[in-house]
């Protein structure tokens, strides 16, 4: 009995300490959503008290809006490139500075100077990311002061009279913003995945330099397979940033929270923030809060479910 009473009072003591961060979370975090919820299936302009009950209308309208289509189909090309093309990157510079080294006596180890471009990497990612849309707003600028203009006249690929407008010319101004978010995203990867990378005995790839394998081949047929529960989890992140890009958006390209030129670079958040805080139309926002939430959460299942395979024990 007294193992039980002990027991109980020991079950007393951790649910106390639990009820004050439980109830944080759902007034702060779980209730938030659920108002959102209610207000999408209201008219509320965001500073009344008052709104009226209007039902599916606000998610019928969505169907009905170009704009905010247009935004879910640029969050949609960013959700398939963002994550392939920051992974892709941060396994292959993992990999040369972790195992992509072959010493004279056999043994594997990084490239030269593999701890130098750790740091060097690594970099972009201690910056933030209102910080990186200043530098690259001056590095995309259209006149003889941006950096990849003035990089691009010196070599004569470009006209100076006639240079490129980067954040405003429509068929550009997207895959500009995803060189961005893959820049900074790299080097925090390639830490992750350098960190994975470590727990792996030596020994493996050592067996598959012994058997011929090329640095390809080790990639694919070892670093690969060992990895991808972290590769996994880096899908889900990188997917849910695609599905953000707000302060990349709103920062360096042109209108009202951005979307510019002509609607060109538009992504959900922006159009979201334009009907709440300048149009009025909160019910309206919430809506669209809603389907990104929605969006989102069905991202994650889909990843989790469609990268699952067997974890490889060593």
């Amino acid at each position: 009995m007294s193992h039980v009473a002990q027991g109980g009072r020991r079950g007393g003591f951790i649910a106390g300490f639990l009820v004050a961060p439980l109830a944080l979370y759902l007034t702060f975090v779980i209730w938030p959503y659920v108002q959102t919820f209610g207000y999408s299936f209201t008219n509320w302009t965001g500073q009344s008290p008052t709104f009226d009950f209007v039902g599916l209308e606000n998610y019928s309208a969505l169907t009905k809006d170009e704009v905010f289509r247009g935004a879910l189909w640029h969050n949609l090309l960013l959700l398939v490139f963002v994550p392939t093309i920051t992974i892709l990157l941060a396994l292959f510079f993992a990999f040369m500075v972790n195992a992509g080294g072959r010493g004279a006596a056999g043994g594997v180890h990084g490239v030269r100077g593999s701890a130098f471009y750790k740091i060097v990497y690594f970099f972009p990612q201690v910056l933030s990311l209102a910080i990186l849309a200043v530098l690259f707003s001056a590095v995309y600028r259209s006149d003889e002061g941006g950096l990849l203009n003035g990089i691009l006249t010196r070599m004569g690929l470009v006209d100076p009279r006639a240079p490129i407008e980067w954040l405003n010319e429509p068929s550009l101004v997207l895959w500009c913003l995803l060189l961005v978010v893959v820049w900074h995203g790299v080097g925090f990867y390639l830490v992750l995945f350098s960190a994975a990378m470590q727990s792996v005995p030596k020994d493996i790839y050592e067996a598959a330099l012994l058997d011929g394998a090329g640095r390809a081949q080790t990639f694919f047929k070892v670093t690969l397979p060992l990895l991808w529960d972290s590769v996994q989890t880096s899908a889900v992140y990188l997917g849910i940033a695609a599905m953000d890009m707000f302060v990349l958006v709103s920062t360096m390209t042109s209108g009202q929270f951005g979307g510019g030129p002509d609607h060109h670079s538009e992504v959900m958040a922006t159009v979201l923030m334009r009907n709440f805080l300048t149009f009025g139309k909160s019910g309206y926002a919430c809506a669209m809060g809603v389907v990104m939430l929605v969006l989102t959460m069905i991202l994650s299942v889909v990843t989790l479910r469609a990268t699952r395979r067997e974890r490889i024990e060593f």
